[in-house]
C-alpha cells in the first residue's frame, strides 16, 4: 500500500512539474528604457523612432508624418498573444492620422509585408494586409464607442492561434478572421507604426507577448 502511494504521489508531482514547464510565458518586448530587440525597418527613417517617458515614440505632434515608417522586433512569432497600451494623438485637418501594429510579417529589403491590426478614425480594430491585400476586416467601431478614449491610452490584444485571428481593444473584441491562405506565412515579426498624413504622435508602451 506504502508502495502504491509512493508511486502514485511520484506521479503527480512529476505531473505537475511537467504542466508548470508547459505553461506559456509571457515576455517583455520592451525594457522601457532602450530600443533593444528592434530596429527600423528602413533605417533611413531610425531618427523617427525613440524612447520618451518609458514609451516607444514616433512622431512630436508638431510636424507632418512625411512617410510611414516601423519598428520592428528582431525575433518572429507565430502562436502568441501580443498586449499593449497605445496612445494616437493629432490634428484630423491636417491629414490622415493613422498608426497600426503590424504581426506575422515578413520584412524584404526595406518594406514589411503582413497583417496589421489598425489603429485610428475610421480604422479602429480592423485587420489590414499591408503591401499585400490590403483591407481584410473592417473593426466593430460599433462596440467601441463606450469604451474608446480616441486621444488617450486605450489597451491591444492581438491573439494568433493557427489560422484564427483575433484582435481586441481595450478587452473588446473588435474583429476576428480565419486565414484560408496556405501560402501566407503563418510566423513573422511584430512591428509598430506611424502612417504618413498629418501632423502626429504615436506612443506604445507596456508591450508583452505570450508564445502559445
Amino acid at each position: 500500500m506504502k508502495k502504491q502511494l509512493f508511486s502514485l504521489l511520484s506521479f503527480a508531482v512529476i505531473s505537475l512539474a511537467a504542466s508548470a514547464q508547459e505553461a506559456p510565458k509571457t515576455v517583455e518586448l520592451f525594457d522601457g528604457k532602450t530600443l533593444t530587440g528592434w530596429k527600423t525597418v528602413n533605417p533611413a527613417f531610425a531618427k523617427m523612432w525613440s524612447v520618451v517617458d518609458g514609451s516607444i515614440v514616433a512622431g512630436d505632434g508638431k510636424n507632418k508624418i512625411a512617410k510611414n515608417t516601423y519598428l520592428a522586433t528582431t525575433k518572429e512569432y507565430g502562436d502568441f498573444e501580443f498586449r499593449c497600451l497605445f496612445r494616437l494623438q493629432g490634428d484630423h485637418s491636417t491629414g490622415l492620422i493613422n498608426s497600426g501594429i503590424q504581426y506575422r510579417s515578413i520584412i524584404r529589403g526595406k518594406k514589411i509585408i503582413g497583417y496589421q491590426a489598425d489603429i485610428g478614425k475610421d480604422w479602429w480594430g480592423g485587420i489590414y494586409d499591408e503591401h499585400r491585400r490590403k483591407k481584410l476586416v473592417k473593426g466593430d467601431e460599433s462596440k467601441l464607442k463606450y469604451v474608446l478614449n480616441e486621444d488617450g491610452w486605450n489597451s491591444y490584444i492581438i491573439r494568433c492561434k493557427g489560422n484564427l485571428h483575433q484582435l481586441y481593444i481595450n478587452g473588446v473584441l473588435t474583429s476576428e478572421y480565419v486565414e484560408k491562405d496556405p501560402k501566407i506565412p503563418a510566423k513573422g515579426v511584430i512591428a509598430v507604426q506611424i502612417h504618413s498624413g498629418g501632423v502626429a504622435k504615436v506612443e506604445f508602451r507596456d508591450l508583452t507577448i505570450t508564445e502559445l
